[in-house]
């Protein structure tokens, strides 16, 4: 199969992509977090903060602060345990269970890993592993390697102004095991909502940051000492609490620089790790899509050229003027909540939608590479949806224009009944669902620019907008769950995307919810 037609099926017939005698081991399953072994470890303290209100102002973190940044980031928060037959005829129950995170990951796999480069007084400069296992950071490279990162960054950033940065990685079996070839559009996604969490405690904490999609990939994965059969880095993200250059202005970039050359100034180093799986099955297409995405040169480098704004001849409806949401970030963490069958229909107010729709969207707003500096650029991934029992609006698809904060009807009536139909499994009942919201983005995910890279990137974009709506509906008091398993061709035609050339790219119904009776516990104070 052509990367060009996996990439098509994978969104649009996914049955093509998978075998259909496809059996999850769960006996083999992999952990959902990484551990090396027999390496310099650093501990973090166990108590973490329980409030992030409001901003911090800027100052250099010491060892404790960076652990309570990994904790609210990517930390175990949550012991979760369901149980389940496997037909109604046995007597006994399984027990499945899970470690939870802030940052949501589907069927709780985490398949991504989180690096860090730091340099503290209170710690030996170099490259280090989060343990989230252990709350702990793993030592896989010593030394100021500013001038390293910096090149494999098109020298685009002043890594001597920061205090660090964080490598985001895939770890290709993590939730292959499950999902097959699905995992590769999971995987994007994931580590966009991961992205998107980061960023938003990075605020809370008065760090500085910048999203890096593009990189030399085996200059960074040799740093790291990563097997690319088996992991690679998706995203560099700088933390600063100085003034620095976030842009494509930096110092030297116009010299090209390749990965191979990067790679032969640095000792390549293997470590032992422990997955859990004896048995790890090949993934062709995951591999093959991951090497079509790399650069091997900071030449490959570019930006994203703006689009002209869609017509705005669609009905409008003026949204009220609401003020961004003042929330503390670890109580709406908590409160998270992903429902499924819990979905109780209730009558939306104008006002909720507002801040719902205002806050998603003002917080997406961020530093990145594809954008070129000091430049107002329309969003790549944008916000539809379909609405029910909302105050004063029509039920129908609409799309949110951020700009003048208004909806534009594109399909009125109510569609709830087409979407359930389109739904490749019954776990959410759309009819208790008043919003029912798509983010949607290029369909051609900027290949003619960023080739393969394209598609990966788009789907963290959207994985980050997805955090940021999850967080916007826990602060307003309802729930969010994002679906894959859903008809875009069918949610494309509702929303008549085609002439613009856009798609759906993952679903979210929204709205409030009963808590399930259960047991849980967290995993702080």
């Amino acid at each position: 199969m052509s990367l060009e037609a996996f990439l098509h099926n994978l969104h649009f017939d996914i049955d093509k992509v998978s075998p259909p005698d496809w059996e999850v081991d769960w006996e083999d399953a992999p952990l959902a977090y990484k551990l090396y072994r027999g390496l310099p470890v650093v501990p973090f303290s166990l108590e973490v903060p329980l409030t992030l209100e409001g901003w911090e102002s800027p100052a250099k973190p010491d060892t404790r602060r960076i652990g309570d940044f990994l904790w609210y980031v990517f930390g175990l928060t949550q012991l979760s345990q369901s149980v389940f037959t496997l037909d109604s005829t046995e007597k006994t129950a399984g027990l499945m269970q899970s470690y939870r995170r802030f940052a949501p990951s589907g069927g709780a796999l985490y398949p991504n890993e989180l690096y860090v480069y730091l340099k503290m007084e209170d710690l030996p400069a170099g490259v280090y592993h989060y343990d989230v296992a252990h709350h702990r950071l793993v030592l896989l490279r010593e030394g100021n390697l500013d001038s390293y990162i910096a090149r494999a960054l098109g020298n685009r950033c002043d890594l001597s102004a920061c205090f660090g940065a964080v490598f985001v990685s895939t770890m290709f079996w993590k939730n292959f095991f499950k999902y097959n070839n699905l995992a590769y559009r999971l995987q994007g996604l994931d580590a966009g909502v991961l992205i998107g969490q980061l960023l938003e405690v990075a605020k809370r904490f008065g760090f500085a940051s910048g999203v890096y999609f593009q990189f030399l990939d085996r200059a960074i994965n040799h740093l790291l000492g990563l097997s690319e059969q088996d992991e690679s880095v998706y995203a560099v993200i700088p933390l600063s609490v100085e003034p620095t250059i976030w842009s494509s202005s930096g110092r030297d970039k116009d010299v090209i620089v390749s990965a191979a050359e990067l790679c032969r100034e640095m000792t390549a180093i293997q470590h032992n790790l422990y997955v859990r799986s004896q048995r790890v099955i090949e993934y062709p297409m995951l591999t093959k899509m991951n090497e079509a995405s790399m650069l091997e040169s900071t030449q490959s480098f570019r930006e994203i050229k703006a689009k002209e704004s869609m017509n705005c001849e669609d009905q409008a409806i003026a949204l009220p003027y609401v003020k961004r949401l003042p929330y503390d970030l670890a109580s709406v963490c908590r409160q998270r909540y992903s429902p499924d069958m819990d979905f109780v229909l209730g009558k939306v107010s104008q006002p909720q939608l507002a801040a719902l729709l205002q806050e998603a969207t003002a917080s997406f707003l961020y530093r990145n590479d594809l954008d070129g500096a000091h430049k107002k650029h329309e969003s790549r991934v944008s916000l539809y949806g379909c609405l029910y029992n909302v105050e004063g609006i029509p039920d129908g698809a609409y799309r949110y224009d951020s700009d003048a904060h208004v909806l534009r009807q594109v399909h009125p009536g109510d569609h709830r009944l087409r979407l359930q139909y389109g739904l490749s499994l019954d776990n959410v009942n759309l009819f208790q669902v008043p919003l029912c919201l798509h983010v949607a983005g290029d369909k051609d995910h900027f290949k003619t620019a960023l080739g393969y890279r394209g598609y990966r990137i788009q789907q963290m974009e959207a994985g980050m907008l997805v955090q940021r709506l999850l967080l916007a509906a826990s602060a307003i008091g309802m729930g969010g769950h994002p679906l894959l398993g859903f008809d875009a061709n069918l949610s494309d035609e509702i929303y008549k995307m085609d002439p613009q050339g856009k798609t759906s790219l993952i679903q979210i119904p929204t709205g409030l919810y009963r808590h399930r009776p259960w047991l849980k516990g967290s995993l702080h104070g």
